[in-house]
């Protein structure tokens, strides 16, 4: 038994490095923000070392270890060469330094910070680089840290040929206390030849010592003052901030986008949700926008909402009418508008809509609607509506019912009203029912159970993926039938364009006039006026 064989497409790695790039350029204030970190830097370190020198100096070590008893020993096994330069980095070092510079020693521990040395593999030459802010301190302090450096080696060497002189003639003391007891004894002529042989071996080897040198070292090369600064000037400085910021900004964004749990495209909301997205909103409908749009005005918005009621015509509700449920994960997302447009949508496709508010918190949905006047509906239209309901005027779509059941009263009971609002299954129309969050109340899920599908409305950017993964199981566990999600990709304007809109002293523009209902207290007419 063989199961289908997965063939490489040749575009799936470019798509897939798209969508990351998609997804790094989301998070573009990260990228500016890392941007400017790495051009600050590259300033800082422009400030403090772009008027920096570095000057070079180089001593070859001699051997020093036992270099007055060593007899057929090579040199380089004389040296230690990461002895002497931990010794070259001494503090005493340093304070003979500063007393060769004309400076006290209470600034020998700054000037070791200034001082660096180094020695290559299989090399007797220790190299001194000293870094000041002009170039001829930098050649001093190289000097200066070399001939330190040997001076400090010297003194070594002469305490080592004191030493060695001291061990010697105490040898030779020895050697003559004994002979003196041999002349007293009248020894034999052998033996006292013998005394005088070690004793002038004694003495040869004194002379030896006093003529060895005891300098250890010689400079090879000595600092000369730099004529250019010992790092790049502010162009490279800024060029490699700014590479530098722009690899760390990117860094940053990659992070963001994994740590972001909202949804980002799509994709990502089909994946969650299992079920297909049916419509993607474009960006618009500002807060004074007339939140009906279908029939009565243009745009991609209400086109985006148009094809989204002919595509649940099609496949939802091909035999008739039906009772679609419209709700979303949390507060934020454009479930009213949705839902009045979809059911403007439907009454345009031919079909008798019923729109029902079951949100008791909020404030009544007729309220932001473009409602018919009593006068102009007829005596059909008027037995047909249910009971407190209202027609609504769409335009070149036609009318549809509105059922309004807010009250501004969150503290109604949610879950009984939601259910007694939603019509009985043997109504010959189409039922569009819009209630609160499903994951804020348990409306939804006690309308999901009598609606023939539910349509799940949620922010782009805003709406968490875990959320649209609550959703999916809760309305799979209530009975429901999730029929797919609307994306939302926000509002046309931005926050300051908004603001300056509603600046004091601005005079407003010129809107179009449109009626606007006020609903008596007391009775059922509706008065109309023109704002």
């Amino acid at each position: 038994m063989t199961g289908p064989i997965h063939l490489p497409d040749r575009y799936d790695e470019p798509d897939q490095l798209r969508d990351q790039l998609r997804r790094l350029l989301r998070h573009r204030a990260l990228i500016a923000l890392g941007i400017i970190l790495g051009l600050l830097a590259g300033a800082a370190l422009a400030l403090t070392r772009a008027h920096t020198y570095t000057s070079t100096s180089e001593v070859l070590v001699r051997s020093t270890a036992d270099p007055f008893g060593a007899v057929s020993v090579a040199a380089d096994n004389l040296v230690s060469m990461g002895t002497e330069q931990q010794i070259a980095a001494s503090t005493a070092v340093a304070v003979r330094a500063a007393r060769l510079m004309g400076q006290a020693d209470s600034r020998a521990a700054a000037l070791e910070d200034d001082l660096r040395i180094t020695n290559q593999a299989k090399s007797q030459v220790l190299r001194f680089e000293f870094t000041a802010r002009t170039p001829g301190r930098a050649a001093r302090g190289a000097n200066a840290f070399a001939e330190a450096y040997l001076a400090d080696r010297k003194a070594r060497n002469e305490a080592a040929a004191q030493r060695a002189t001291r061990s010697v003639e105490q040898q030779i003391e020895a050697v003559q206390a004994a002979r003196k007891k041999d002349a007293e004894k009248d020894t034999e002529d052998d033996t006292a030849k013998a005394v005088q042989s070690e004793l002038d071996t004694l003495h040869k080897r004194i002379v030896d010592i006093r003529s060895r040198d005891t300098d250890g070292g010689d400079i090879v090369r000595r600092g000369e003052a730099p004529r250019r600064p010992s790092v790049p000037g502010w162009p490279t400085l800024l060029t490699l901030g700014l590479a530098g910021g722009l690899a760390l900004g990117l860094l940053l964004a990659w992070l963001r986008s994994v740590l972001d749990t909202r949804v980002r495209s799509a994709d990502e909301a089909r994946a969650a949700l299992r079920t297909p997205v049916l419509g993607l909103l474009p960006a618009g409908r500002d807060e004074d926008e007339d939140l009906l749009t279908v029939g009565r005005q243009g745009g991609d918005r209400a086109e985006t909402l148009r094809a989204l009621a002919y595509r649940l015509r099609r496949t939802v509700l091909p035999d008739g009418p039906g009772r679609i449920l419209v709700v979303s994960p949390r507060h934020g997302a454009a479930t009213e508008e949705v839902a009045v447009n979809l059911a403007a949508a439907l009454a345009e496709c031919g079909d008798e809509v019923l729109l029902v508010d079951a949100d008791p918190g909020t404030p009544a949905l007729t309220t932001r609607l473009p409602l018919l006047p009593d006068d102009a509906r007829g005596p059909e239209e008027t037995s047909a509506l249910p009971e407190g309901g209202r027609l609504v005027d769409a335009g070149s779509a036609g009318r549809f019912a509105c059922c309004p059941g807010g009250t501004g009263s969150p503290d109604r009971a949610g879950g009984s009203f939601a259910v007694q609002r939603m019509p009985a299954g043997s109504d010959s129309r189409t039922t569009v029912v819009v209630t609160r969050p499903l994951l804020e109340h348990a409306d939804a899920l006690a309308l999901a159970q009598r609606a023939d599908g539910v349509l799940l409305v949620a922010g782009l950017d805003t709406t968490r993926r875990d959320d649209l993964r609550r959703v999916h199981e809760l309305i799979g566990c209530s009975g429901g039938t999730l029929l797919g999600a609307v994306l939302d990709t926000g509002r046309r304007r931005g926050r300051l364009r908004a603001v300056l809109r509603r600046r004091p002293g601005r005079r407003p523009e010129a809107e179009p006039v449109t009626p606007v209902v006020e609903l008596p207290a007391q009775d059922d007419t509706l008065s109309v006026s023109r704002g």
